[in-house]
């Protein structure tokens, strides 16, 4: 027993210095341990993700601004950004009505403040009175405000021709991004041939292509066809369907009309044969419809996907499953940094859409400010009240502006050599195809950069003006395009588009 003792007691002698020494060692911050948080331990899903509206290009803007504030010299004194549809930022303003009653709903002293008329005084109680303890700082329900809900019920109703729509399928969001986002969660499911595909266009706005790659779903590629104005065709949908089968199964249809990044409108005709195309092939239907006011094209008409859904009869509009987005940062209102918007869900099971709530609640409910502002936009000032005179004006002149910088950018774009511009038939963005010379696409390459990268970065250097590379977006092998919004004041948008035909000219001469 003695010998085990003292045998033992050594030891423990030991121990108790060691961890002396490593109590000192970390008092003194000698004791070292590697990141928990690195890239190599990082989600890999999260390193997938690309965001070229965000991306290298604009990263680079924001660098060349502060170079210019630094003093630095350029061959131009501002960037110009017409990279992103964020409409206030270029100059569009906003609409009177819109923000008078949020400075009440935000400020109510102001209700007392005879400068406001009537009807925004009224309407900022009657969004008030539906938020808890009368504030637009307090929570809602996770699934929206119920008297927002009921109001976006009703607009789809007026929208739709009068087709019914039950608010209980509403649910309202931050932005459609955050709706989109939150239906691929739960339509993705499954491992190896049994991922779930999601069919998606190209050119595509990317928030779809990152949010698949965040949640490890398959990405499906169907082209538009850029010879007939970036239509779509079931036939093509057909052999990406039938193309993917092989190696997924695939789930989701994501359609964007009008179209982001290509501008195009949809035809009535084109989305009864996507309606039909997805109930025979039994996909759920995801219709992103941000741009539905953006309509500028003569003989062309936004058509809702649940308005001809019920008009193709009960053998569609009772089993095709849709889930459609609208959100306030587009169209007239242009509000981005409110992020208020909806989602409308058709046909889904029951059983599921007690996930969904459960799945919203997780992050308790959207921003008050911004399901204050749709409930404006779905039911805006009305003939007799002393805002309506004003807010039709203003919203009609800021998209009657839209559509005449619309046709002027198809129409500049067109005058230059090696640039071909489809009609901008709505949205707020062009997507124009840009011949490369070989020698900048080899240049591009041995650089490691996309062709068209390699070209919107030189024109943001040279030029000052920042537009996102259509690889950002996808396109069909050997074609190169850009995307560029319309939205800069008239005078600006032509210098952009000034500077654009002066770079490409010079570009092409420099690679010739």
């Amino acid at each position: 027993m003695k010998w085990c003792v003292q045998v033992l007691n050594p030891s423990f002698s030991q121990l108790l210095k060691s961890q002396n020494t490593r109590s000192e060692m970390a008092e003194n911050g000698l004791l070292h341990h590697g990141k928990v948080l690195t890239v190599d331990t990082m989600n890999p899903n999260v390193k997938r993700v690309e965001y070229a509206v965000r991306g290298p290009i604009v990263q680079r803007a924001l660098q060349i601004e502060k170079e210019l504030k630094e003093g630095v010299k350029k061959p131009f004194t501002e960037v110009i950004k017409a990279n992103i549809g964020d409409c206030h930022a270029m100059g569009q303003k906003p609409i009177t009505f819109f923000r008078q009653v949020l400075a009440l709903c935000s400020y109510p002293e102001l209700l007392e403040d005879n400068k406001f008329p009537e009807d925004v005084k009224n309407r900022a109680r009657r969004i008030l009175q539906a938020c808890a303890g009368r504030s637009l700082g307090a929570y809602s329900a996770s699934q929206g405000i119920e008297l927002v809900r009921r109001d976006v019920a009703q607009y789809i109703e007026r929208r739709d021709g009068g087709i019914p729509c039950n608010p209980d399928n509403i649910y309202l969001t931050a932005g459609a991004s955050d709706a989109i986002m939150t239906m691929l969660k739960l339509l993705v499911s499954g491992e190896g041939p049994s991922r779930t595909g999601v069919m998606i266009s190209i050119p595509q706005y990317p928030l779809y292509s990152a949010a698949l790659a965040e949640l490890a779903a398959v990405q499906i590629n169907y082209y538009l066809d850029e010879e007939k104005c970036w239509s779509l065709d079931v036939s093509e949908l057909r052999r990406a369907l039938e193309a993917a089968r092989k190696h997924c199964r695939p789930r989701v249809l994501c359609i964007i009309n009008p179209g982001n990044p290509t501008g195009q409108v949809q035809s009535r005709q084109c989305v009864e044969d996507v309606i039909q195309f997805a109930a025979e092939e039994n996909l759920f239907l995801m219709a992103d419809e941000v741009y539905q006011d953006n309509v500028y094209a003569e003989g062309c008409q936004f058509h809702s996907f649940k308005k001809v859904l019920f008009e193709m009869g009960p053998e569609y509009s009772d089993k095709l499953e849709l889930a459609s987005f609208h959100s306030t940062s587009k169209c007239y209102m242009g509000e981005c940094g409110f992020r208020g918007g909806y989602m409308e869900v058709v046909n889904l099971d029951p059983e599921v859409k007690v996930q969904l709530t459960k799945l919203v609640s997780v992050r308790l409910c959207p921003s008050v400010p911004g399901q204050a502002l749709l409930d404006l936009v779905v039911n805006p000032p009305q003939p007799g009240e002393p805002s309506y005179g004003t807010f039709i004006k203003e919203r009609s002149h800021t998209l009657e502006v839209l559509a005449e910088k619309a046709k002027m950018t198809q129409e500049i774009l067109n005058q230059v050599p090696g640039i071909t511009c489809n009609p901008v038939q709505g949205a707020m963005y062009t997507f124009p195809q840009i011949q490369l010379p070989p020698k900048a696409i080899a240049e591009a390459k041995e650089k490691g950069q996309a062709p068209d990268m390699f070209y919107c970065m030189k024109l943001l250097e040279e030029k000052g003006i920042c537009l996102v590379p259509g690889s950002g977006f996808g396109q069909r092998d050997g074609t190169y395009h850009f995307r560029m919004t319309i939205l800069p004041p008239t005078e600006k948008l032509k210098i952009v588009l000034d500077k654009v035909k002066e770079f490409h000219q010079s570009f092409t001469e420099q690679y010739s």
